[in-house]
């Protein structure tokens, strides 16, 4: 009955609309009260043919709205009637949404029926609680992934990235972190995803316990650019919802990347001078109102947020990645010929970094970390010379520790799929590996103090 009512009060007084001046590739040119059409608000053109469009307004210019549409234009016609819908896009989302998933309407794809709609409005576009507000991140939070609990330990309330090239193994460490990260609710939104990929992540990766407990924001790749976009906006709109009644939410982006190509495609079809990379200025305008979003919030809620990054030829400076790198609280990089040696997760864990891992670790194991680094980037600053045989065995101690451990740290880095190991194993095991040698260590002469 609440949300009947909530239904009925939104009702306008009376029909606002306007007509099909022109269209202009993916632009429809509207005349009439534009004055009424804010930015951002929502039009529904009314074809000739019974047909309906949803379209969005982008921008203004010689007097008329430019809007484009959430999918395709066939159908349109010079005088169509455009009738404003909303001025402040919103989705109405209560707890029965979990175990479900939706488009970037908020609209069932499923096949389990209409959701039920809430009292009170999830903005698509909502400003960031303020920075005096908000509270201070939580505990380590625990991801299920071995050389990330060690290595790249996070907090609940950070904002992480996942920096990879293509084919390197990004959307399986993604299922895995859907599937062991500790939290109350996920929201995981997946833009611009292959289509034939959504039902393998959500049946196969996500699973039937996993998905109880998650909303699955979906927008394949051949969705028009304004469908990637809001999916990215709804997907954090649901996660503020959670957050704002208390509750630890994981919110899962993949990818970031089209995010930008899709803000890139609309910016550029309003007339926005393409800059680095050809992107326009409004990406780089909305990445940091998209991220900042999440975190923790003002009261018990907070949004852990792991966006993954899609570097464009495995260049990890191109201008998305390194914008969005100095926007969150930390960076895990995966690496090509991590994955071609075969070890997977392939993480590189020397050139992933946590901010907040300095103070959430106990410090017992500070030393152990610390400890195994260093082998590991010693290893790495010979490892060339070690593999053309021109490093001589024993003319430097610690090189030769390193080349003693590095195969342990190989298989201490490696994890199935579908194995999940806890924060309190990764360190125990690590303790193991590095304080016990095997007899031919010994009587070679390592040490491992």
């Amino acid at each position: 009955m609440d949300g009947l009512l909530a239904d009925i009060a939104k009702i306008p007084e009376r029909e606002i609309y306007g007509r099909v001046q022109g269209i202009q590739g993916l632009l429809i040119e509207i005349n009439g009260p534009v004055q009424a059409m804010g930015l951002g608000a929502h039009v529904l053109i009314h074809s000739g043919q019974g047909d309906k469009r949803l379209c969005e307004v982008v921008g203004f210019k010689n007097g008329v709205a430019l809007a484009m549409p959430f999918g395709g234009l066939e159908g349109v016609h010079m005088g169509d009637r455009a009738v404003l819908q909303s001025s402040e896009p919103a989705v109405y989302p209560t707890k029965e949404w979990l175990g479900r998933v939706v488009n970037a309407l908020g609209e069932p794809i499923d096949g389990k029926g209409p959701l039920p709609r809430g009292v009170s409005a999830a903005p698509l576009r909502r400003a960031p609680p303020k920075a005096g507000e908000r509270s201070r991140v939580g505990p380590p939070i625990d991801l299920g992934i071995k050389a990330l609990n060690s290595f790249v330990t996070c907090c609940e309330g950070q904002r992480m990235g996942i920096f990879a090239g293509s084919g390197v193994g990004k959307s399986v460490l993604m299922s895995m972190l859907a599937r062991n990260t500790s939290s109350d609710v996920a929201v995981i939104g997946l833009i611009g995803e292959r289509g034939r990929e959504v039902q393998e992540f959500i049946e196969d990766d996500l699973g039937a316990e996993g998905l109880a407990r998650s909303i699955v924001v979906v927008a394949t790749s051949d969705e028009a650019a304004l469908m990637r976009r809001q999916a990215t906006w709804l997907t954090m709109a649901l996660s503020e919802f959670f957050r704002d009644e208390g509750q630890q939410v994981l919110c899962m982006m993949d990818s970031i990347t089209r995010f930008a190509i899709a803000q890139r495609e609309i910016g550029l079809a309003g007339g926005e001078p393409p800059t680095r990379g050809g992107y326009t200025p409004t990406v780089f305008t909305e990445l940091p109102r998209l991220l900042e979003r999440a975190g923790p919030g003002a009261g018990q809620g907070g949004i852990t947020g792991l966006f993954t990054v899609l570097v464009t030829g495995d260049d990890h400076n191109e201008p998305v990645a390194d914008a969005v790198r100095g926007i969150l609280d930390g960076h895990i990089v995966m690496e090509r010929s991590i994955a071609e040696m075969g070890r997977y997760p392939a993480i590189n864990v020397l050139k992933s970094i946590s901010r907040t891992m300095p103070g959430c670790v106990k410090p017992e194991f500070q030393p152990l970390i610390q400890r195994a680094k260093t082998l590991m980037s010693t290893y790495s600053d010979m490892e060339e010379l070690i593999r053309l045989g021109a490093y001589r065995k024993g003319s430097n101690p610690e090189v030769d520790e390193a080349i003693f451990y590095h195969p342990m740290l190989e298989t201490f880095l490696k994890q199935q799929k579908h194995e999940a190991c806890s924060l309190e194993e990764g360190y125990a095991q690590l303790a193991q590996l590095l304080n016990n040698l095997n007899a031919g260590g010994e009587e070679e002469g390592l040490t491992a103090n």
